[in-house]
């Protein structure tokens, strides 16, 4: 269960499984992966505050399978797995 509640337009995003085989069938060994840069929204803060105090939603939710870039965010554990922080503005965009 997650215990942490993200603030503003913040995001936590758990990295997805990165492939272990190539398309032409060859198996990457564990020292030459790098980490993924696709992640599954897990929890979201309640959106970006304008200049008139105004909360903007995210375009995000939970659920949601997003692209960000190779250094967005700090990651972090909880309970054992690994998560990202990160604002929207640090993702690319969301997978269909």
């Amino acid at each position: 269960m997650m215990s942490v509640t993200p603030l503003h337009d913040r995001i936590i995003v758990r990295r997805l499984e990165q492939e272990t085989k190539t398309t032409g069938g060859i198996i990457i060994p564990d020292t030459a992966k790098e980490k993924p840069l696709k992640g599954e929204v897990v929890a979201i803060g309640k959106g970006r505050v304008n200049d008139e105090g105004k909360t903007l939603p995210l375009d995000v939710k939970k659920g949601d399978k997003v692209l960000f870039g190779k250094y967005a965010g700090t990651e972090f554990q909880l309970d054992g797995d690994e998560y990202l922080m990160m604002r929207e503005e640090d993702i690319y965009g969301i997978l269909n």
